[in-house]
C-alpha cells in the first residue's frame, strides 16, 4: 500500500513539474525576459543574463524533483562542468532531463536545440533570449557553433541528435565531430546514466519507475582535438575517425558503468 502511495505521489509530482516546466517558459518569455533586455549592457549582456535565468531555474526544478523524492542525482567531477570555457561538452542522451540537469549545473553555456523549439509557445522565448542554436541548417549550424565557442563559452551538444533507445547501440552522427574541427576546441566528455530508464526516447512522461530513478553524470578527461588533427587530412575522413574514437568512448564508459 505504502509503495503504492509513493508511485502515485512521485507520478503526480511528475506531471506537475512538466507542467510547471511549460507554463514556466511561456510566463517567462513575458514576464522575465523583456526587462532583462531593457537593462544596459546590450544584447551580449542580455543573452548572459537569460542564460543565467535559466541555469538558476533549471537547478530550482532539479532541486525540487530530488527533495520530493522523484530522483536521485549522483555527480562525479561536476566542477570541470561549472569551470569550463570555450570547450565543447559532448554527452549521450538517454533522457528528456538530460540538457536540463547539464545547464542548471553551468552558469554560462550554450546549447544545440532542435528547431522545432524555436516555434513553441512554451520554450521559444526561452531559447531565443539564451542564444541557444537551432540545428535546422547543417552548414550554418557549424558556423554559429563555432561561433558561440569562439565567444568564450561552452556549448553543450549530443552527438546522437536525439535520444538515446534502451538497450540499442550508441550512434553518432559526424555533424558533432565536424563542429569540433572547425571550431578547434578540446571536448568535455560526459557520460549520462539514468537507472532504471525513464523519459527515454518512445517512452511516455507518465511511464516513471516503481522507485526514484537514480540519474548520474560524469564529466571526464578533456578530449584535445589537436590529437585528432593531420595536416592535409580531408575534413570528412577527420570527422570520421573523431566520430568512431567518440563511439568508442562512450561506448567503454557505458558498458564500464553497466559491469559496476
Amino acid at each position: 500500500m505504502l509503495e503504492r502511495l509513493d508511485y502515485l505521489w512521485r507520478l503526480t509530482l511528475t506531471g506537475m513539474c512538466f507542467a510547471t516546466f511549460c507554463v514556466g517558459g511561456s510566463l517567462a518569455s513575458v514576464l522575465v525576459f523583456p526587462p532583462l533586455r531593457l537593462l544596459p549592457g546590450g544584447r551580449e549582456r542580455y543573452r548572459l543574463r537569460s542564460q543565467r535565468f535559466v541555469q538558476r531555474a533549471f537547478a530550482l526544478l532539479i532541486g525540487t524533483l530530488r527533495t520530493l523524492g522523484v530522483m536521485r542525482l549522483e555527480l562525479e567531477n561536476a566542477e570541470a562542468l561549472r569551470q569550463c570555457e570555450r570547450m565543447l561538452v559532448f554527452a549521450n542522451h538517454p533522457t528528456y532531463l538530460d540538457v536540463v540537469i547539464l545547464l542548471s549545473l553551468m552558469p554560462r553555456a550554450s546549447c544545440v536545440v532542435t528547431s522545432r523549439l524555436w516555434a513553441s509557445p512554451f520554450y521559444g522565448g526561452v531559447v531565443r533570449a539564451a542564444g541557444y542554436i537551432r540545428n535546422d541548417a547543417p552548414e550554418r549550424l557549424i558556423d554559429d557553433c563555432a561561433a558561440a565557442l569562439a565567444d568564450g563559452q561552452p556549448l553543450i551538444v549530443f552527438p546522437e541528435g536525439t535520444r538515446s533507445v534502451p538497450g540499442q547501440p550508441l550512434h553518432l552522427s559526424r555533424g558533432a565531430a565536424h563542429i569540433a574541427l572547425r571550431s578547434g576546441c578540446d571536448i568535455l566528455p560526459v557520460v549520462l546514466r539514468c537507472d532504471p530508464p525513464t523519459l527515454a526516447k518512445g517512452m511516455p512522461w507518465y511511464r516513471i519507475p516503481v522507485h526514484a530513478f537514480r540519474y548520474r553524470v560524469e564529466a571526464g578527461t578533456p578530449i584535445r582535438i589537436t590529437d585528432h588533427l593531420t595536416p592535409g587530412m580531408p575534413a570528412s575522413l577527420a570527422a570520421r575517425r573523431l566520430t568512431a574514437h567518440l563511439e568508442q568512448h562512450f561506448t567503454q564508459e557505458l558498458k564500464r558503468h553497466d559491469r559496476t
